[in-house]
């Protein structure tokens, strides 16, 4: 404990835990320094942390960082949580290694011209390229013939509608499963995402126009690992209440991100969700100011995990570090980095008192824009709140940049463009629930 902070204790039982305050120096209200905010913004996002996967511990450095901001604010650990922690496991595959894709000599480009499908397995060999006939889906001739054609030593190539609409017909579904390797073509975007398991063949997802007319051979290097029972982490700490210690208000935001690419890539996310974590650290270091400490107890928690499918927020409902029935509401901060056209707020239309309260304070030249009220919504870690029964708000900036799971969500291009109004609709938001 520094010598130059000033300690109060009191017990909290029904927290299980010591609560120790540090004097902080204050700081004028509600002011931002971007400069701060984008420096954040670019070590979440940097090299150094593999994209905040699951791989040369990224999300452990990430959380290590959010531990050790959590700390310098003087937000108080949980006694039932190490060092800022709670770890959990979960299962995750990987791609921490060797990757190199060539057709017909032509290299593609990982991130640019192909990604992985999250389930993919590994593999080192140079095969021949067999296109699918997409007559094989409504032709019994065509069918037949795909399914007699042997495929345990090729690539097939085929488009992504068409390998769509194969999973609904099981024999061809089954048969896709003999080939090599799988070349999925994708007409749009490239949206990558993680899964569970993997599965016994490399699947390619391949942006249509990068790859080459009637290509005949494809070469492929790929390390694929399934990270089975990993150790991930949340990261939370809270500012007491200066008069209602039990009562909490929760604000969340999740850290981990997608990993990488191969050893030499990664993907960056910046919007998702370096700007949700760096916002959730905006507003506890305003809040831990003794000018600004809340009536409430206020919680805050980055969250592993999510990218995987809410994994560190079903963790958490499922073994809280305090009472859910203590929240009085929770705020979670996803998605925050753009605002060209207002904002969203998942769960708005569930909690009306609550979301007129957001456009009551969201008036003048300093608002974030248009807000617009969504219903219950799985896309993000209020989610198991909400099913547990605490009041949650999600909520979003739209417009701006498109990036979304690629690697061009980056420190760079992220406008941050309603960052500084954001902050000041939330803060006052939750000073207004406080009351």
């Amino acid at each position: 404990m520094p010598a130059i902070c000033k300690l109060a204790r009191q017990r909290l039982h029904w927290l299980g835990l010591s609560v120790c305050l540090l004097t902080l120096a204050p700081e004028a209200a509600h002011s931002q320094d971007m400069r701060e905010v984008r420096r954040t913004v670019r070590y979440l996002t940097s090299r150094h942390l593999h994209g905040r996967g699951y791989t040369h511990h990224g999300d452990q450095r990430a959380a290590a960082f959010l531990a050790r901001q959590f700390k310098s604010l003087g937000l108080v650990p949980f006694k039932s949580a190490a060092a800022y922690t709670q770890p959990f496991p979960l299962t995750v595959n990987t791609f921490p290694g060797r990757l190199a894709v060539t057709v017909d000599g032509h290299k593609l480009q990982p991130g640019q011209d192909f990604i992985l499908a999250p389930e993919s397995a590994g593999g080192r060999f140079t095969a021949s390229v067999v296109y699918f006939d997409s007559l094989a889906l409504g032709q019994e001739g065509a069918r037949q013939q795909f399914l007699a054609q042997p495929l345990q030593a090729v690539a097939l190539v085929l488009t992504q509608p068409d390998y769509q609409r194969i999973q609904a017909q099981p024999l061809l579904a089954q048969k896709l499963g003999e080939a090599r390797a799988l070349v999925i073509l994708v007409p749009g975007k490239l949206t990558a995402s993680l899964a569970p398991r993997q599965v016994a063949q490399p699947k390619l997802l391949v942006a249509a126009p990068a790859w080459p007319h009637a290509a005949r051979q494809i070469t492929l290097v790929l390390d694929a690992c399934l990270q089975e029972n990993y150790r991930t982490q949340n990261v939370l700490g809270y500012i007491p209440g200066t008069a209602r210690l039990d009562s909490l208000l929760v604000v969340t935001a999740h850290y981990d991100h997608l990993g990488e690419l191969g050893r030499h890539h990664f993907f960056p996310g910046a919007n998702d969700n370096a700007s949700g974590t760096s916002m959730l650290l905006q507003l506890a270091r305003h809040l831990s100011q003794p000018s600004h400490r809340l009536r409430y107890t206020v919680v805050f928690i980055g969250f592993s995990g999510e990218e995987a499918g809410l994994l560190g927020s079903r963790y958490f409902t499922a073994h809280p570090l305090f009472p859910l029935d203590k929240v009085r509401f929770l705020l979670n901060l996803d998605l925050v980095g753009t605002g060209d056209t207002g904002a969203t707020v998942v769960n708005g239309t569930l909690h009306p008192k609550e979301y007129q309260l957001l456009q009551q304070l969201n008036t003048g030249p300093a608002s974030v824009g248009p807000l617009s009220a969504r219903g219950r919504a799985a896309n993000s870690d209020h989610f198991p709140f909400s099913e547990a029964g605490v009041p949650a708000f999600f909520l979003y900036t739209r417009g701006g940049i498109a990036a979304y799971h690629d690697v061009d969500d980056r420190a760079e291009t992220l406008p941050l463009t309603r960052y500084n109004e954001l902050f000041q609709l939330l803060s006052q938001f939750l000073t207004h629930l406080a009351h």
